[in-house]
């Protein structure tokens, strides 16, 4: 089959197209599945450049698992035995390492029914953004109705999923985002839309409940003052080097506002929720651009500019 492959840290440079072999089903709770599409997120280009953090888990000098990708839409080809969820021919969405390559072999409890109202294209733009966004707001911060809730980098994947579930769970939603996305990002829902081109919502005397950085490029001190009273900053990338983890520990010394870190848990229970609402019309996916596995190096360079408009997504087969 054919995979993306990087065989050493650093550029989408590294990234190639070669033939390897297909992947075995493991154990009797896994299913065999044919990629139509999978989507990109931040966590694999922090793989494969090869941050620190990574590397205790996937190599320091070279990685150990090269393929990349973690969101996964295509069609059951094999189940094992122990598989009670699906049947070949089943359309499943989900979360799993090695999903830029033709087949992954991802347990049962990563996976779920495609949401009937999409294909596979949209279906493969959900799982790592949408459960991210879906924990933090939900698990992190316990968003409910009336809370005051900014999303700093409101267009972008997990940015665009988190306007519309902060509205999902009645909160006041103001969303952070560039001058061309404002009207589109208002439309998802946001309350308020702010650009921070213009302005910076920090300097403009509103307070919030929780401030999403979904993109990780403010500070919890920076943020500070724009929290009510117990208010709660979550930033859902602490690998990004604008972002200093010791900030977790030093915000841990003020008892009124908190910091939060969050890394999403992908599971099949929040993947059932997740296509209720698609299936409802209460949330839906943005994709900016598909590109065929053979531009994949191309639409690294285009995700890791910063400036994505919802998702970018692959065209597997």
């Amino acid at each position: 089959m054919k995979a993306a492959v990087y065989s050493s840290y650093g550029s989408p440079e590294m990234i190639e197209l070669k033939d390897v072999e297909q992947p075995s089903m493991k154990d009797e709770n896994r299913v065999l599945v044919r990629v139509h599409n999978a989507s990109l997120n931040k966590f694999d280009s922090l793989y494969r450049r090869g941050y620190l953090p990574t590397r205790f888990e996937n190599g320091l000098t070279k990685p150990k698992f090269p393929i990349l990708g973690i969101d996964v839409a295509g069609t059951v080809e094999a189940v094992g035995s122990n598989v009670q969820k699906f049947k070949v021919g089943d359309h499943v969405y989900g979360s799993c390492f090695g999903s830029h390559a033709e087949y992954v072999c991802p347990p049962q409890d990563g996976l779920s029914h495609m949401p009937k109202n999409l294909n596979f294209e949209q279906a493969a733009a959900i799982p790592c953004a949408a459960q991210t966004a879906l924990q933090a707001l939900r698990d992190a911060a316990q968003v409910t109705e009336g809370k005051k809730v900014l999303i700093y980098g409101a267009s972008g994947g997990v940015g665009h999923f988190a306007v519309q579930l902060a509205k999902f769970y009645g909160a006041e939603v103001t969303a952070v985002c560039s001058t061309p996305n404002l009207q589109w990002v208002k439309e998802l829902g946001a309350d308020e839309v702010i650009d921070y081109t213009k302005e910076d919502f920090t300097k403009n005397g509103k307070r919030y409940d929780v401030i999403l950085d979904a993109v990780a490029k403010r500070t919890f001190f920076s943020a500070l003052g724009s929290l009510n009273e117990k208010g709660i900053y979550i930033t859902e990338n602490p690998l990004s080097p604008i972002y200093h983890p010791l900030q977790l520990l030093l915000g841990s010394f003020i008892k009124t506002k908190k910091a939060k870190l969050h890394l999403a848990k992908p599971n099949s229970e929040d993947l059932e929720f997740l296509r209720g609402l698609i299936e409802e019309g209460k949330i839906k996916p943005v994709i900016e651009k598909c590109y065929p596995l053979d531009q994949i190096k191309e639409a690294y360079t285009h995700v890791e500019t910063g400036r994505t408009k919802g998702k970018v997504v692959l065209q597997i087969q």
